[in-house]
C-alpha cells in the first residue's frame, strides 16, 4: 500500500492500471470510460459497473495513498476539473480511433442509463395527463439546439392531433403565454434554463394560468418557475454548452412523454399514427410511389390504408 498520495489524472490512471490486480484494472476501465459519472457514483454503483466486490474499490483507492474512495474521487474530481480534455471529458489526446468510439459511446450510454434511474414516473404521468386534456401545446425554446428539440416536440404533437406551436421568438412566445388560459401548457426547453425573454414568457404563461413545464437541468431559473420539471442531468461537455448527451438525454424524454401521452389518449390516436406512417411511405417525396419505383415486396404495408391507396399504386406518380 502506498503511503503517499498520487497526483490523479486520467493519464496516470492509464499509466499504472497494468501494474494492478485484474479486479481493480475493472475498476481503473470504468472510471476511464467515463470519469464524470464516476466521480459521481456511490460505490455500490461502480461496484456494479465493474463487477467487483466494493472492497475491492477501497483497495484500489489505497493503492493511489487514498484512504477512502470518497477522497479518491474528490481528488479526480478536482483535477479533471482544471485539466480535463478540451475534446471530450473521456477522451485524450493520444487516444486512438478505437479508444474514441468505445470511450464516447460507452459515456452516451452512461448518460441515458443514469437518465433512466432518475426520471420520476409519477411525474411523466401527471405532465402527460395535463397535456392529454389541454386545449393548447405551445413550445418555446431558444439556441439552436433547444429549438431543434422544440420543433422536434411540436411535431410529435400535431401527429397525435394535439394542437400545438413551437415558439422562438422572443415577442411571439409573450403573444402565446398571453393567450393559453388555465387549460393551455407551455413546455418550455432549455438545457442552460437561464434565457431572460424565456424565462419571462414562463413566468407570464404561469400568471395567466397556463401549466408550465420545463425540460431543463434541476436547480436552473427555468425549473425554479416551472410547475414540473423534467430534469434532465449529464456530464458537462468539454467543447458545447450543449452536447451530444445533453441533446441524446432530451431526445429520449420527449419520446418517453410521446409514448406515455399516445397510452393516455387511446387506440384512436395509436390508428391514427400507423395510417400516417402508411401514407408517407407510399405517397412521401422519398417513396417508391413518387419516385415511380415498385416497391419490394418485403417492404410493402398491408392494412387498409395501403389497400384503399392500392389503385393509386398502380398508375404511378401524379403531375402536379
Amino acid at each position: 500500500m502506498s503511503s503517499l498520495k498520487t497526483a490523479l489524472s486520467l493519464q496516470v490512471l492509464q499509466q499504472q492500471q497494468s501494474a494492478l490486480p485484474l479486479a481493480q484494472r475493472q475498476v481503473i476501465d470504468v472510471i476511464l470510460h467515463d470519469p464524470g459519472a464516476a466521480v459521481q457514483a456511490t460505490v455500490e454503483q461502480l461496484a456494479l459497473q465493474a463487477k467487483v466486490s466494493m472492497p475491492t474499490i477501497v483497495r484500489m483507492c489505497r493503492r493511489f495513498g487514498y484512504a477512502s474512495v470518497r477522497e479518491f474521487m474528490v481528488a479526480l474530481a478536482q483535477t479533471l476539473a482544471v485539466s480535463g480534455s478540451h475534446l471530450h471529458r473521456s477522451v485524450q489526446q493520444d487516444d486512438s480511433t478505437a479508444e474514441v468510439v468505445s470511450k464516447i459511446v460507452h459515456a452516451a450510454a452512461g448518460a441515458i442509463a443514469n437518465l433512466g434511474q432518475r426520471l420520476d414516473a409519477a411525474l411523466i404521468d401527471e405532465v402527460a395527463g395535463k397535456m392529454a386534456k389541454a386545449s393548447r401545446i405551445d413550445c418555446y425554446s431558444v439556441g439552436a439546439a433547444s429549438s431543434f428539440m422544440a420543433q422536434e416536440l411540436q411535431s410529435r404533437l400535431f401527429r397525435l392531433g394535439l394542437t400545438s406551436n413551437a415558439i422562438f421568438d422572443a415577442h411571439q412566445q409573450l403573444v402565446s403565454a398571453s393567450t393559453l388560459g388555465k387549460n393551455g401548457v407551455a413546455f418550455v426547453i432549455s438545457h442552460v434554463g437561464r434565457m431572460p425573454y424565456t424565462l419571462e414568457a414562463a413566468q407570464f404563461a404561469k400568471q395567466q394560468g397556463a401549466t408550465v413545464v420545463a425540460l431543463t437541468q434541476p436547480d436552473t431559473p427555468l425549473a425554479e418557475i416551472a410547475d414540473h420539471v423534467l430534469a434532465v442531468t449529464v456530464p458537462q461537455d468539454a467543447v458545447m454548452r450543449v452536447g451530444t448527451e445533453a441533446y441524446l438525454a432530451h431526445l429520449v424524454v420527449i419520446e418517453i412523454m410521446m409514448v406515455r401521452l399516445a397510452q393516455i389518449l387511446g387506440p384512436r390516436v395509436v390508428t391514427g399514427m400507423q395510417q400516417y406512417k402508411r401514407l408517407l411511405e407510399t405517397h412521401g417525396f422519398d417513396s417508391y410511389e413518387y419516385m415511380g419505383f415498385q416497391q419490394p415486396a418485403q417492404q410493402r404495408t398491408g392494412g387498409p390504408v395501403a389497400d384503399a391507396l392500392a389503385p393509386t399504386q398502380q398508375q404511378g406518380p401524379t403531375a402536379g
